[in-house]
């Protein structure tokens, strides 16, 4: 049988991976070749990832001169996940305000039968906000505590998040010294194009 190709988000994942451990800057023709000799990404697929990446912010983009670079921090991935928890926190917060205002319907209802032409209309407003209430309890449960994995995700990438912004300070200089040599590109400069100020190593 032959051997099962990469999936997408395979690809995804490796293509992130070589950014990670080789702490480098990268034109797309490097990744292509990178990709299937470290990663065994297909080579033509190289663009099509790396472009899927950018747009989730995942890897940063930037031209400089005639030359497209890319890069990506550990860092990044944490941040991403911190930003989704704040949106799944929102949603909770709105989704409980819509079932308080559903139990006070269905309070103002019960209270208000009469055994008339109201009544049977107001049964049937009933039933449809107590459906109501059932989805949105639903929903509620997939965004709370019912599923502490997803916390528990995001405060272990905070964590390594900040793992690597120490590790990368201690890269820095390396990083900034690797560039100049590559581009004839004094550091100063590069540091006011990024808009990096002389202090960004000092974490504490």
């Amino acid at each position: 049988m032959a051997p099962r190709g990469l999936s997408g988000e395979e690809k995804r994942v490796k293509l992130l991976e070589i950014f990670h451990e080789s702490r480098d800057f990268f034109q797309l023709k490097e990744l292509e070749k990178l990709g299937p000799k470290l990663k065994g990404i297909v080579s033509q697929t190289v663009k099509d990832v790396l472009q899927s990446l950018v747009d989730d912010g995942l890897v940063q983009a930037d031209k400089i001169g005639s030359s497209n670079f890319y890069w990506s921090f550990p860092s990044q991935q944490g941040v991403l996940l911190e930003t989704k928890l704040n949106a799944v926190k929102e949603n909770r917060a709105i989704s409980r305000t819509h079932i308080s205002i559903l139990n006070s319907k269905l309070v103002d209802e019960k209270a208000e039968r009469i055994n008339s032409d109201d009544r049977v209309k107001a049964l049937k407003k009933l039933t449809r906000l107590e459906k109501d209430l059932t989805d949105l309890k639903a929903e509620l449960n997939a965004y709370g505590d019912s599923n502490p994995a997803k916390v528990e995700e995001a405060k272990r990438a905070t964590f390594l998040a900040k793992e690597a912004a120490y590790r990368w300070t201690d890269n820095y200089g390396m990083l900034l010294a690797h560039f100049t040599r590559q581009n004839g590109i004094g550091i100063e400069d590069i540091r006011q194009y990024l808009g990096i100020e002389e202090e960004y190593e000092d974490l504490d």
